[in-house]
């Protein structure tokens, strides 16, 4: 992983919302967050963020559904063999976007961190981009590269997850690595139990519902 400290504390405001409501919030790294509808922020619609830490002092992921027309440039060029269809750089948030972040499934799940590899949960790591990509090879199926990240400062997801704004859920390895990022948000709904998965069917204009 290639990243900067973040000098700000939060990317965006809670806002009060009629979704789920979680009375204690959740534990969230290694899950995702999906944004309910409606979201106004353009940042944030349709979006699913995969956590990558959560603490007291806040918490970071990466939106793994917005895939760019960005290709890698040298020298991070040579992960391009690595990369998972759609081979492109994906929109990991607003923050710090001069950051690099690589995650990869790895071949057999980390107990602890290498110098090439950080667990994250289960087989997805966080991928030291800087490393040479021939030997990282060896331990990884694909990586999956994103341009910036999502941040919250301190307490500010809780926040926003008891308010309703997202709806934390297990994340598959496929969910990271979909070969349709576009169609992720519903995808994810549409296996959920009971009244959840009716989300999926959502417009994304409230108004036509």
């Amino acid at each position: 992983m290639i990243m900067q400290r973040s000098t700000r504390r939060g990317w965006r405001r809670p806002h009060r919302h009629t979704g789920v409501v979680f009375l204690t919030s959740p534990q969230t790294k290694g899950r995702l967050l999906l944004a309910t509808p409606p979201l106004s922020d353009p940042h944030f619609e349709r979006a699913v963020v995969y956590v990558l830490e959560h603490h007291t002092d806040g918490a970071i992921g990466v939106i793994v559904n917005r895939p760019t027309e960005e290709s890698l440039d040298a020298p991070l060029d040579r992960w391009i063999d690595l990369q998972f269809p759609p081979s492109s750089v994906f929109e990991g948030g607003p923050v710090e976007v001069n950051a690099m972040i690589g995650l990869a499934a790895t071949k057999l799940e980390l107990s602890e961190s290498t110098e090439l590899l950080t667990p994250i949960s289960g087989i997805i790591a966080s991928a030291d981009l800087s490393a040479d990509p021939a030997i990282v090879a060896a331990h990884v199926e694909s990586v999956r590269v994103f341009r910036g990240y999502a941040g919250w400062g301190a307490g500010q997801l809780d926040a926003e997850i008891d308010e309703g704004a997202w709806l934390v859920l297990d994340a598959e390895v496929g969910d990271i690595f979909s070969a349709r990022p576009d169609e992720l948000w519903r995808n994810v709904l549409r296996r959920q139990p009971g009244r959840l998965s009716w989300l999926a069917l959502a417009p994304d204009d409230l108004s036509l519902n």
